[in-house]
């Protein structure tokens, strides 16, 4: 019990700290706050627990590495469809453009003052790495869905992954980059069964017809059901790793194993409605 509720005052600890940097009145009066990913969040406090560092190392490469993440999100988020007589508009783009760099200064900043040569050269490579697999799940520029799938993975884990390197890590790394691709793959599922949008299912429709000119939300159910049985294949391998993984780190801190439950059992409530929609 005591060791819960020290974990627990170790995340609220970095979180704190983390909503102070993000705090910048100007940009908040003009723009959508930033979002925590709190999985991201508990999987990367968690992963910094294990590796027997101070409160204070704990909150520097958490706070340093979401702000990182955040500055990505961030960026991601700018609004490109404007017309030049959208002056409102072009403003918060402008400012939506300030506030990734704004969270990226925070962050070298950050990581300068702790003097780790080695941790800065891994996140930047992350970052490269990020934006990479961005542009290429973006242009639909994959050749193979294998390809495919693992720049979703990369997209969303990337960060983590360098951290877990860092500290070699091995088993942290693949619990949370498979953790962190089903939660996405989940969210397109969702999209694709219910708006006929995602962009990820836009990928795997040029590479699995690609003689097919159909929209997507045009597409026959037969296709429909297939492009999802070929996401359930890639979830049920991620949790194949997510089990293999579990069998050789210690026993997680109860809110992980929880949210870990949490989020396969939108697996299993997904998987349930396409079978019914099928």
């Amino acid at each position: 019990m005591i060791h819960l509720q020290d974990f627990h005052m170790k995340l609220a600890g970095v979180r704190n700290q983390l909503t102070q940097k993000l705090f910048h009145p100007y940009l908040l009066d003009n723009i959508t706050a930033p979002v925590i990913d709190e999985d991201k969040l508990l999987l990367l406090v968690s992963l910094l627990d294990e590796q027997a560092l101070s409160m204070d190392e704990i909150e520097k490469y958490s706070v340093t590495a979401m702000l990182l993440q955040i500055a990505l999100d961030t960026h991601e988020n700018v609004d490109n469809s404007y017309s030049g007589e959208e002056s409102g508009k072009l403003k918060k783009r402008q400012l939506t453009v300030l506030a990734g760099t704004y969270y990226s200064g925070l962050y070298y900043k950050m990581l300068a003052e702790t003097q780790k040569v080695e941790m800065i050269k891994e996140l930047a490579a992350g970052v490269k790495e990020v934006n990479e697999h961005k542009i290429l799940v973006y242009r639909k520029d994959a050749d193979a869905i294998d390809k495919l799938m693992n720049s979703v993975k990369l997209i969303e884990a990337s960060l983590l992954s360098r951290v877990a390197e860092y500290f070699n890590a091995k088993e942290w790394k693949e619990l949370a980059s498979n953790l962190l691709f089903i939660k996405r793959m989940i969210a397109e599922e969702k999209n694709f069964v219910q708006t006929g949008s995602s962009v990820v299912f836009e990928g795997l429709k040029k590479l699995a017809f690609p003689k097919s000119n159909l929209e997507l939300a045009m597409l026959s159910i037969e296709q429909q059901k297939y492009l999802l049985s070929i996401c359930e294949r890639y979830i049920d391998f991620s949790i194949s790793m997510i089990e293999a993984a579990l069998k050789k780190l210690p026993a997680l801190e109860s809110l992980l194993e929880e949210r870990l439950g949490e989020i396969l059992g939108q697996h299993r409530s997904m998987s349930k409605i396409i079978l019914e929609e099928g």
